[in-house]
């Protein structure tokens, strides 16, 4: 169904400038948490703590949805661009993974995710299908949707926001980063219409529950696609605490 390989030099350069992902085999302890310790609540509850005093939010619940946005990106964006422009699995298992600890030393609180162990795949003549699912599996079920049971427990905040949080920011990749082709398309179809729930991890495809066609709103000269869900970001982002465009509280 697979076989190993590698990106190319190109192409590990574009990953790492365009989605901050490094590869750093023995991260120092003190300054990097291991992904596989945030599923526990009093250690994910202090990471978040560590956060929300550096970026000044209000509460955990503010802090836990600013981060799942921020994460979906470093993790999904790389995994899901290198399935569909390389036909290349970057594999990022949870134990795989680490975050640095939040501090003002890297002029971010979360500037990219350090990958421990570099396994790339490529799917077998006539297997892709097969191969997209198992990619597909080992990021959401694997560690995506984990990762977000544990945020929304330590920081009692609804786990459709994360969902919401991941599932904007993959629709962005496919509509304005990766734009249209035959490949690209037919992921984002299957990513949003026909992926079974079970590569979630959950009881329905979060990405089809989000995803509807972009329209028109008030003023703007751009079509917008509105949130089921508020996110937070005029909480801790908005430098006037005002409500994004496209945020539901804004109707």
């Amino acid at each position: 169904m697979k076989r190993l390989t590698s990106f190319d030099a190109e192409q590990s350069d574009y990953l790492a400038e365009e989605f901050h992902l490094s590869v750093d085999r023995r991260p120092e302890p003190a300054r990097s948490v291991p992904v596989t310790d945030l599923l526990d609540e009093a250690a994910c509850g202090a990471y978040l703590d560590a956060v929300t005093s550096l970026i000044l939010s209000p509460s955990r619940m503010v802090t836990a949805s600013a981060f799942s946005k921020r994460y979906a990106f470093l993790t999904i964006a790389p995994v899901l661009y290198a399935m569909t422009m390389y036909n290349k699995g970057l594999d990022l298992t949870m134990d795989r993974c680490a975050v640095p600890w939040p501090d003002d030393t890297h002029g971010s609180w979360l500037p990219g995710i350090i990958l421990t162990t570099a396994r790339i795949t490529e799917p077998a003549a006539g297997r892709r299908a097969e191969w997209r699912e198992e990619t597909i599996s080992t990021l959401f079920s694997g560690h995506i949707a984990p990762l977000f049971r544990s945020l929304s427990k330590a920081a009692a905040v609804p786990i459709s926001i994360l969902w919401e949080n991941a599932a904007v920011r993959l629709y962005s990749l496919y509509e304005k980063r990766i734009g249209e082709g035959a490949v690209s398309g037919e992921d984002f179809a299957y990513l949003i219409h026909a992926a079974p729930a079970r590569l979630f991890g959950e009881t329905r495809n979060p990405l089809a529950r989000f995803y509807d066609t972009a329209s028109r709103r008030g003023n703007t000269s751009s079509p917008a696609r509105t949130r089921a869900t508020c996110c937070f970001y005029y909480e801790v982002g908005s430098s006037d605490g005002s409500y994004c465009s496209n945020c539901p509280k804004a109707l």
